[in-house]
């Protein structure tokens, strides 16, 4: 594996990141990869805190929604069902992920989306100093600060589980 920080990798993610001037660093791990954030993180050298997932999900009327949490923590759907105000939400099958995000599972960003989804980010991910998060393909992680998520509308919500 090859921990790079200068070559920039093309996604829609960095894409969006360069085209807006907004500062990040890449970091990519090439060879044989797990799509984890507990891989991740162990590439990167930080706690699986530090590592953000980028989860989406689908609701009862097939809406979506981004969620954005810690690499070491689980999203409780009932907390994140009842913030929402709908009657169900689930982890969104592949097809829809990809359609609303065009992103594959393993490399979800919320930088650079297709669609206008609502994107919500554990509140004490806004607490960090900066994190890590994937870049838009997996094994590509950028290192970000919370100000990041604040400008592209980023809600903080508490769903912990």
């Amino acid at each position: 594996m090859k921990r790079a920080e200068s070559e920039r990798v093309k996604t829609p993610a960095t894409l969006y990141l360069d085209r807006h001037q907004l500062p990040y660093e890449l970091y990519q791990c090439t060879g044989e990869i797990e799509g984890t954030a507990e891989f991740m993180a162990n590439f990167l050298g930080v706690p699986a805190y530090e590592v953000i997932k980028s989860i989406v999900f689908m609701d009862e009327k097939h809406h979506g929604y981004m969620v954005l949490q810690h690499g070491d923590q689980t999203i409780d759907t009932k907390k994140l069902r009842k913030i929402l105000g709908v009657k169900s939400i689930r982890p969104a099958p592949y097809e829809y992920a990809h359609k609303w995000t065009g992103y594959q599972f393993g490399g979800t960003s919320p930088f650079g989306i297709k669609a206008d989804l609502p994107i919500y980010a554990e509140a004490s991910i806004f607490q960090l100093e900066s994190f890590y998060i994937n870049g838009g393909k997996r094994g590509v992680n950028i290192k970000i600060t919370p100000a990041l998520l604040t400008h592209i509308g980023v809600v903080p919500i508490s769903v912990t589980k």
